[in-house]
């Protein structure tokens, strides 16, 4: 006779005073405010989470120009890094338009998030530069927006509401040099030379599917000993710090040897051994974009993910700043700072430069209205005595400076 199964019996419903089972997981709840287990302990090192958390929260921006002659790439090479299509709508000129076409900018702007970071994203392209027979100063509408930039951000800087700056100026240059010439051209000589104190220039060799291994190292070669002779200063990679990880200085290190970085764009997906990758077909074989044997793009990839901060912090603290020095220098400024200077040249002459109330020709008003009108006009005056007395400081440094 064959022996019945034997079934467990179901849990009986345990009172709520009744013991937990030996078995059972108990989850504790953890207090948020316990004291840790370490002498001393304030809480200073969670400085670095706090940062971390805004900066998340509030996201970032970052702004690349991208110059050089057409057909050489540009636009496949920004599809190929941030993995969108930011032309749909181009249109390619004929032979004919770009004999007396002159340089437009062209800017687009794109919100790109990964693992949570966001991070708002300006392409700003030069479709033109380099096309037409007479390129005389074909860099010149470049320079000016880069300077407009500046002077945009020394206005909201210096203006009244200074809790939503958005931030257009140029963090990075991708300067593409065409892989047929023996080395730099005049008019690459030219335009390094116009925008190296003013923008972060990092070098690109393009299409460099058309030249051998050893045409590119000797390329490289020549294109760095021209921009050494003629002075110009590109994006200088930092150097580690003693604390850093191994892999992390051998990384810098090879992205020092990269420059100027030899690249290959595709956005088309191929097969290749039963793997997905993209790259350009040939009758020879495949280009694979992201392998690091077969071109730097990868590379040129890691540099700005792993140095756009470094990037932003360069393009403030010095491009930016030689911006704002020479604008004080000269006298200008944004509109605060010039009335700011006008109420400084007039407190001689007169008891008090600032308008009086009474002296406002505006509508007449009751009330609460009035009011608001009389609060505004008093953090207005408030603001331009700080204007006045920062300039103060800053003309008495430049001086010191002389």
């Amino acid at each position: 006779m064959a022996s019945s199964p034997c079934l467990s019996p179901l849990p009986s419903p345990r009172s709520p005073n009744s013991p937990a089972s030996p078995g059972r997981c108990v989850k504790v709840k953890k207090n948020p405010f316990s004291n840790p287990d370490m002498p001393g302990y304030v809480g200073f090192a969670n400085l670095p989470n706090q940062i971390h958390r805004k900066s998340v929260k509030r996201g970032f921006e970052f702004t690349l120009m991208v110059v050089g002659e057409s057909g050489l790439g540009k636009s496949t090479l920004i599809n190929t890094l941030f993995l969108t299509d930011l032309y749909p709508d181009r249109v390619l000129s004929s032979a004919q338009e770009n004999i007396d076409k002159t340089v437009k900018i062209d800017v687009s702007t794109v919100e790109i998030e990964e693992r949570g970071v966001k991070v708002r994203l300006t392409v700003v392209d030069t479709p033109g530069y380099g096309d037409a027979i007479d390129n005389t100063d074909c860099f010149q509408s470049i320079i000016q927006y880069i300077n407009e930039q500046f002077e945009r951000y020394l206005q909201d800087e210096s203006g009244l509401n200074r809790r939503h700056i958005v931030d257009n100026r140029v963090h990075c240059c991708f300067y593409f040099i065409n892989p047929a010439g023996h080395g730099l051209k005049p008019l690459d000589i030219q335009f390094m030379k116009q925008l190296h104190n003013k923008v972060n220039i990092v070098p690109v060799l393009a299409k460099a599917d058309t030249l051998t291994k050893q045409e590119v190292a000797k390329l490289k070669r020549k294109v760095l000993d021209e921009i050494e002779e003629n002075g110009i200063h590109i994006y200088p990679l930092p150097d580690c710090d003693t604390d850093e990880e191994e892999d992390y200085k051998e990384q810098v290190r090879q992205l020092k040897e990269a420059v100027p970085f030899a690249v290959v764009g595709s956005t088309t997906v191929l097969d290749v051994g039963g793997k997905k990758v993209r790259g350009r077909q040939y009758p020879w074989g495949v280009i694979e974009v992201e392998n690091p044997n077969h071109c730097d793009f990868i590379k040129l990839r890691c540099l700005l993910g792993t140095h756009m901060q470094d990037l932003t912090e360069v393009t403030q603290d010095v491009h930016y700043e030689n911006y704002r020095s020479e604008r004080l220098a000269k006298g200008g400024g944004s509109p605060l700072a010039a009335a700011a200077t006008a109420i400084n040249n007039n407190s001689h002459s007169s008891t008090n430069s600032l308008p009086s109330k009474k002296q406002i020709n505006s509508p007449p008003v009751v009330g609460q209205e009035k009011d608001r009108m009389v609060m505004e006009l008093e953090e207005k005056e408030a603001q331009i005595r700080k204007m006045q007395e920062m300039m103060a400081r800053m003309q008495a440094q430049l001086q010191d400076k002389k």
